[in-house]
């Protein structure tokens, strides 16, 4: 069974290696700043007492507010894992950086998040939509997404 590490623990090591740019922990979280993600990630991966080489998955939350990042790190070597969540706040052109030279399994998974939730990934090799066709208006995963007047959004020239 992989244990998972402390936040405090990890944040403490982030900021150690990366000065500020862990802003807070619990239990098994660890809370970075948007804009230092990839100096986070880069960090854990290459750090040999964590070598989180393999991220599980990245996934985006809309909180209306803010949406929240979800990034899940395993280390197999160390049978160990952590959980590293980055906030961003407003709801017009955010971005983050890519992971996807650190990890190249981010690659699908920051696309899925363009599509469907409109946070863009700086420095992606191939940032476009992987789920919904080119053209689609909007993000549809977003609580402020509308469509057009209810209807079920498809390509031209498709029937359904």
């Amino acid at each position: 069974m992989t244990r998972a590490l402390l936040g405090s623990d990890v944040a403490d090591r982030i900021n150690e290696a990366v000065p500020g740019a862990a802003i807070d922990s619990d239990q098994t979280d660890v809370w970075v700043r948007p804009e230092s993600i990839l100096d986070v990630a880069t960090f854990l991966h290459g750090d040999g007492a964590l070598d989180f080489s393999f991220l599980t998955s990245v996934t985006s939350i809309d909180y209306i507010e803010y949406f929240e990042l979800v990034y899940r790190l395993l280390s197999m070597r160390n049978n160990h894992s952590v959980v590293m969540k980055s906030r961003c706040y407003g709801r017009d052109d955010l971005s983050v950086p890519s992971v996807t030279g650190v990890w190249q399994g981010a690659d699908f998974q920051e696309r899925e998040i363009w599509d469907l939730m409109g946070i863009r990934f700086d420095g992606h090799p191939n940032l476009k939509r992987i789920l919904l066709w080119e053209g689609f208006p909007g993000h549809p995963l977003r609580k402020d997404y509308l469509g057009q007047e209810g209807e079920p959004q498809r390509p031209e020239g498709i029937d359904a």
